[in-house]
């Protein structure tokens, strides 16, 4: 019996049905704020690309940035293996969790878990547990995979992380171990992540930017101070330090941004926004 987990945002974060979900897509991709063109996926790409931060929200605010980010994926080539780091909204599940085995479902159709992956991930960090009900309900993880499906198909396999603990110290060791169990693979790491939330589009802009020139940067303590000195609420800002701590161990060579955006600048609404961003890693 294969185990699955379940969508638990079709037909809420993103389309319901493969042919709206596939349209809304590519929305995303040819909307104002996205890049404009529909990707097309080179197949023998270089494979530069270490490692990229998407938002995670509704696609009707977040999906043209996170378009971004994986319009530049396409170009790249195909990884076999997606790493991905989300923090935990729910509180469920264990405080560093990962799920080992089975399936992924979304309206396009199953992802397959890379057991090995995720098992030597455990065993190098110890500090990643086994825990599915962690990813039961949770968001940030599933809204990447209809875009890696989209590009795809199910010609790939994902290892789904969640963050319940974001200490630096930690996100600095799931980094570390993941840099090295990927070492030899055809690999990439996405951490999903929003930015500033709820706050008037000057000071976000203004929040934000800070955070994005230490991720660029890929200085983590940085950005970690950064987020506490002027508390800067990105959820997902222990996924972002263990990218940026696995991309300088897999060789990175810089990180740029690619896109930042907000919910004002899609609804036209200022007075209360969330931040996002796309970010690439590149070796």
């Amino acid at each position: 019996m294969v185990k699955i987990r379940r969508p638990c945002q079709a037909g809420a974060f993103y389309a319901g049905t493969a042919d709206s979900l596939r349209r809304q897509i590519e929305n995303c991709f040819l909307h104002e704020l996205g890049p404009g063109k529909l990707p097309e996926v080179v197949k023998p790409g270089s494979r530069r690309i270490i490692g990229l931060v998407c938002p995670h929200a509704g696609y009707m605010f977040s999906g043209p940035v996170a378009a971004h980010a994986y319009y530049k994926l396409a170009s790249d080539g195909k990884p076999d293996v997606v790493v991905l780091f989300g923090p935990n909204h729910t509180g469920y599940g264990g405080a560093l969790a990962v799920m080992n085995e089975g399936v992924w479902r979304t309206p396009l159709g199953d992802v397959e878990v890379d057991g090995e992956t995720a098992n030597r991930i455990v065993h190098e960090s110890r500090i990643v547990d086994v825990d599915d009900s962690a990813h039961r309900f949770e968001h940030s993880i599933e809204v990447q995979l209809p875009f890696l499906q989209y590009l795809y198909g199910s010609e790939f396999k994902i290892v789904p992380i969640c963050f319940l603990m974001q200490d630096l110290s930690s996100a600095r060791e799931v980094g570390q171990a993941v840099a090295k169990v990927l070492a030899e693979k055809n690999a990439v790491i996405i951490a999903s992540s929003d930015m500033t939330h709820y706050e008037p589009q000057e000071r976000a802009a203004k929040k934000d930017k800070l955070a994005l020139e230490a991720v660029e940067a890929m200085d983590e303590a940085k950005f970690y101070s950064i987020v506490e000195a002027h508390r800067v609420s990105i959820c997902g800002y222990g996924p972002i330090a263990a990218l940026i701590t696995a991309a300088k161990v897999l060789g990175a060579k810089g990180a740029k941004l690619l896109c930042h955006k907000t919910s004002g600048d899609v609804i036209g609404d200022y007075s209360s926004v969330v931040g996002y961003a796309a970010v690439c890693f590149t070796k």
